[in-house]
């Protein structure tokens, strides 16, 4: 039987998996191996009857620039006793390819360990994907699908904070992170937001919801003292990754919960939350100020990769294969800015548990500082007399204040 490789996607989509796909199949298919494609991620590769299809040549050379996943993807996490060795044994598996967040990899990893356990000698390769941006790649190295997202995701901010010039309103805009804030942090900066809040801010202090809401409120009386009426606040969801079920149900928001008693945020948008809270508590100030809603989710996850993404991800594609010929496995590959192909192995990443540690913004590194000190507009101490003439208390939303933030110095 011919010697065969299989390449699953698992978690959410991201731009560039199919460049991904596209050109492992080519390069694999160039030195003789069959290539397997699985749809339905994990769920199928444990099943009794996998779903999957023979990629071929053209196939491969024809889905290399789209969007979304020529392979079906699926969230599905098998548990340990689910695991089995039929499929790569039955198929002449000799490589498992991965395509995933710090969830796929965590469950690769875990993979990786059960076939070496039970004497399959199978190689497995991670590639790291998310537009979250939050697996522990080298310094400087984006996952794949981000920096595609973040362009989507900055054509529709800019829309949207043209919107509010034009109509002297403010918007509530809330971004994709789960836990990390790097999506919402590079939108909100290319696009030159007033505030950008993400849980990362959070480093001295609890995240709650009253906090946040300050914030906003903060940097829209700092833009009416500076006389512009209008202006765009950009939320990470990852925000209430930190946050209790308790604090959530404070916000009064009618929610759905799941199995286990948890408010479903999924069903509901986040930057509706918000700019619902934010009326209220202007209404409390006696402020009138208008702002409406805008939620940046689904509409960044499938669309065309830019050209850093089908370069990059057509690098981490050849870059599977020179692993697998060098007999890698259980890593991560990683493309360092030369292009240089090097394997990040996954027992050096994970935590006590086996999963993948999440990467967070550096909110103390020099860009970070830059954007929250040049480039943001919130109430200080020296704005407390202009601020008394809009609000009775201007130090409750002093943004150091909230923080518990030292105030920037810039060197």
């Amino acid at each position: 039987m011919k010697d065969a490789i299989a390449i699953l996607a698992g978690g959410g989509p991201a731009p560039g998996i199919n460049t991904v796909i596209g050109t492992i199949a080519k390069v694999f298919l160039q030195s003789g191996y069959r290539v397997i494609g699985l749809h339905e991620g994990y769920k199928s590769l444990f099943a009794d009857e996998p779903k999957m299809e023979d990629i071929n040549f053209e196939q491969a050379d024809k889905i290399h620039k789209q969007g979304g996943s020529a392979l079906q993807m699926s969230r599905y996490k098998p548990k340990d006793e689910e695991f089995r060795t039929d499929f790569f044994i039955k198929f002449n598996i000799k490589l498992l390819v991965t395509i995933g967040g710090d969830d796929t990899a965590s469950t690769a990893n875990r993979i990786s360990k059960y076939l070496t356990e039970h004497n399959v000698k199978i190689q497995n390769i991670h590639v790291p994907k998310t537009i979250d941006n939050d697996l522990p790649l080298p310094e400087g190295s984006q996952t794949f699908g981000y920096e595609s997202a973040k362009q989507e995701g900055v054509r529709i901010a800019q829309t949207v904070y043209e919107d509010a010039r034009t109509s002297g309103n403010w918007f509530v805009v809330a971004a994709m992170g789960r836990e990390a804030g790097h999506l919402a942090f590079g939108i909100g900066a290319a696009c030159h937001y007033p505030m950008i809040i993400i849980p990362e801010m959070f480093n001295k202090t609890d995240i709650t919801i009253r906090k946040i809401v300050k914030l906003i409120i903060s940097a829209m009386i700092k833009r009416k003292l500076l006389g512009i009426s209008y202006g765009a606040v950009m939320i990470s969801e990852g925000v209430f990754h930190f946050m209790s079920d308790a604090e959530i149900e404070s916000t009064g928001i009618n929610f759905t919960y799941d199995e286990h008693g948890h408010p479903e945020l999924g069903n509901v948008s986040k930057a509706h939350i918000f700019n619902i809270l934010v009326q209220r508590e202007l209404k409390r100030l006696g402020v009138v100020i208008k702002s409406r809603p805008v939620e940046l989710g689904y509409e960044l996850r499938c669309v065309q990769p830019v050209g850093f993404d089908l370069l990059y991800c057509a690098l981490l594609g050849m870059g599977v294969k020179k692993l697998f010929d060098q007999g890698v496995t259980g890593c991560m590959v990683t493309s360092d800015p030369k292009g240089d192909i090097k394997p990040l192995y996954l027992k050096d990443v994970e935590d006590e548990n086996g999963k993948v540690k999440p990467r967070l913004v550096n909110i103390d590194s020099e860009k970070a500082r830059m954007v929250y000190s040049f480039n943001h507009q919130y109430i200080m101490e020296e704005d407390y007399e202009a601020c008394s003439k809009i609000i009775e208390n201007p130090a409750e939303f002093d943004f150091y204040k909230i923080l518990n933030w030292e105030k920037i110095q810039m060197i």
